[in-house]
């Protein structure tokens, strides 16, 4: 039972990682007043520019960076229509999310001729995961070293990454004069432009952050998780991720606790599925993969009180002229 305890948060970890990263990425981009529902369409960019470059260079850490410019340039889309323009923060994040899976499906098509695939990555391609000091000594000790070795040990270093951005993401919102003035543009945009602040360059940032991020997670799901690019394979992390940060109310630790939770129920539904419970049967796995949205429904009912949103998010800043 603890071995299969281990397992599962195991499990949990690797699956909650690419949530954490586009939750922390659309953190950044909501806390400045930019409503960023083009997650998903960031994520899928970045999967396959990272998987398509990692296969050609064969070089992990060159599609990381391909896989990071491919969401950023996104972003800077979603910016020049929602911050330039003044245009529906709504429509061009839905409008980035249908533009990555038909550029994906199409580009991996007519590039690699595998049903809009990229081959598997070579040797040096993907992130491998690391064994930390003394992890298979420790292998054999009771709970200790299942904790250590499986549970710390064993994964690749965007795993670790996606974790230490959260106390990193907490210190720059809170701690930094940038996060102050970010923080201060998504509340009052108006306030921050009176004290000579650029409103425009600051969600600009706001919006590069994100990007960079949702890059990192993209190409986490391509060239560490997996060995290549597949046709639509964020299967919706990145509205997931949304629904962790609207469960979190922006916050970055609390973000990573809701992260953790609906990795925890893929890990279980993955686990559960062709297992029969005794006088139940066997449970669909569609009811677990159904679980984080009924969850996140049921405790922004009144569980965990109301999630209030910074105050100027998905409002155009438009400067008023003396």
């Amino acid at each position: 039972m603890f071995e299969i305890v281990i397992l599962t948060l195991d499990s949990t970890v690797r699956l909650s990682t690419p949530l954490l990263l586009a939750c922390l990425a659309g953190l950044y981009s909501e806390r400045s007043g930019v409503v960023d529902i083009g997650l998903e369409g960031k994520m899928l960019g970045a999967a396959f520019g990272a998987g398509a470059v990692a296969y050609l260079t064969g070089n992990a850490w060159i599609g990381l960076l391909a896989g990071m410019a491919v969401s950023i340039g996104l972003s800077l889309i979603h910016g020049f229509a929602s911050i330039t323009n003044r245009g529906n923060q709504i429509v061009s994040g839905v409008a980035i999310n249908f533009l990555a899976a038909g550029l994906t499906a199409l580009l991996g098509q007519t590039w690699f001729r595998q049903g809009g695939r990229t081959p598997s990555l070579p040797e040096g391609g993907r992130f491998r995961d690391i064994i930390l000091p003394y992890a298979e000594e420790l292998r054999d000790v009771p709970v200790i070293g299942g904790l250590y070795s499986e549970l710390l040990s064993g994964h690749n270093i965007l795993v670790y990454a996606a974790f230490l951005a959260v106390p990193l993401t907490w210190w720059v919102l809170f701690r930094t004069r940038f996060g102050l003035r970010l923080r201060a543009v998504g509340e009052n945009p108006a306030a921050v432009d009176t004290a000579g602040i650029s409103v425009t360059w600051l969600r600009y940032r706001a919006v590069i952050a994100c990007g960079a991020l949702c890059g990192v997670a993209g190409a986490y799901l391509s060239i560490a998780q997996s060995s290549g690019f597949i046709k639509d394979m964020t299967a919706g992390k990145g509205f997931i991720a949304l629904a962790a940060l609207i469960f979190a109310k922006w916050k970055p630790a609390n973000a990573m606790f809701a992260c953790l939770l609906f990795g925890f129920l893929d890990a279980v539904a993955i686990r559960m599925q062709g297992q029969k419970l005794p006088g139940i049967g066997e449970i669909p796995v569609q009811f677990f993969q159904a679980l984080p949205y009924i969850l996140t429904v049921i405790l922004l009912a009144g569980f965990i009180g109301k999630a209030i949103p910074p105050k100027a998010a998905g409002i155009p800043y438009l400067k008023e002229r003396s």
